[in-house]
């Protein structure tokens, strides 16, 4: 995978941690970087036995050999990113650009304190809004300007623009998901504050799309919103707890809206990220017989159903099928699909 990205395909929660994980401990790739927003998305990791709630650093640290870099348009909160370096025993092997926008204490407050922001939209209430609002001004701090973050900074886009000129695999992570993103949504302005597509990643990062091999989408075996904002098909939380489906967010402890796979919102997600693979997760969730299964045909029939039902409506091929939390659950199709 000389350079691969991973995006979100409905409105962020899709697992995407999970899928990046998983690609970096079986892959073991050179270098990988998030792009996104910033500390307002939460990736869940679990590696070892152990659960790790990433909000700033790439999921692929689970990957010893593989370098971590956090791209230009990326919000760090210092606070945050330092603490989860030290969680994740991550110094000496990750980086961050130095135009990297900076959260500040006001910013997070003036987003908890905001009747629009965190009242009507539903945010996170971790300063991104604000942050991002003062970056289009031209006045918010950038990563260099901060003493704490001295070790860390370096130029991302270079660095792995001459990697991959050399030959080696880079993952790019991406946050949230499509419909959240501020453009390509029918549902403004209950989005986040900047773009969330495979695009997005490219620029956050600082890769030219010519260079990108691979889209990966990913996609829950049922469709799940934080937040406010419309969700086609919503179930009462009571019919989700009984389907086994209600979930709780990462970074804010809300819980999860749920609704059935929507097949509409995933051809459009498949043409507005030109994807070439989709990962599927949870689908031990919506199909209890699948935990921990690692083989397609050992799957029960009706998940199986599913899956060939999402090949058959979006034209892609399902190269990944996440079958329970661990980074190791995981069916992987992709030479069988692929080759």
């Amino acid at each position: 995978m000389p350079c691969t990205i991973v995006v979100g395909g409905f409105y962020g929660d899709e697992g995407k941690g999970k899928v990046v994980s998983y690609l970096a401990w079986r892959d073991k790739p050179y270098a990988a970087a998030r792009g996104g927003v910033g500390p307002n998305a939460g990736h869940t990791v679990v590696f070892e036995g152990r659960t790790y709630k990433l909000r700033q650093l790439p999921s692929a640290f689970v990957s010893k050999d593989t370098r971590l870099y956090i791209g230009a348009g990326v919000l760090i909160d210092p606070k945050v990113f330092l603490r989860e370096v030290k969680e994740t025993g991550c110094r000496g092997r990750i980086w961050i650009d130095g135009n990297c926008g900076v959260i500040e204490e006001k910013h997070i407050e003036e987003d908890r304190k905001s009747k629009h922001l965190s009242g009507r939209v539903g945010t996170t209430g971790t300063g991104c809004g604000p942050a991002n609002a003062e970056r289009a001004l031209r006045v918010l701090k950038i990563a260099r300007e901060v003493d704490t973050l001295r070790e860390y900074i370096t130029d991302v886009a270079l660095v792995l623009n001459e990697a991959l000129d050399s030959g080696y695999s880079i993952l790019l992570e991406g946050t949230q998901g499509t419909f959240l993103s501020l453009y390509h949504t029918d549902h403004y302005p209950y989005c986040t504050s900047k773009d969330t597509t495979a695009s997005a990643v490219c620029s956050d990062i600082g890769i030219g799309p010519r260079k990108v091999t691979d889209i990966i989408l990913v996609f829950k075996a049922y469709t799940t919103r934080v937040g406010g904002g419309p969700l086609e098909g919503e179930l009462p939380a009571e019919k989700a707890k009984e389907m086994g489906i209600l979930e709780i967010a990462t970074v804010t402890g809300r819980v999860r809206r749920a609704a059935p796979f929507n097949f509409k919102l995933a051809k459009r997600a498949i043409m507005l990220n030109s994807a070439t693979q989709i990962a599927i997760t949870n689908i031990d969730r919506m199909y209890p017989a699948a935990y921990g299964i690692k083989s397609y045909d050992a799957l029960p029939k009706r998940a199986r159903e599913f899956i060939e039902k999402v090949e058959d409506e979006l034209k892609t091929p399902v190269t990944m099928i996440s079958t329970g939390p661990s980074v190791e659950d995981m069916i992987d199709l992709r030479e069988e699909k692929l080759s």
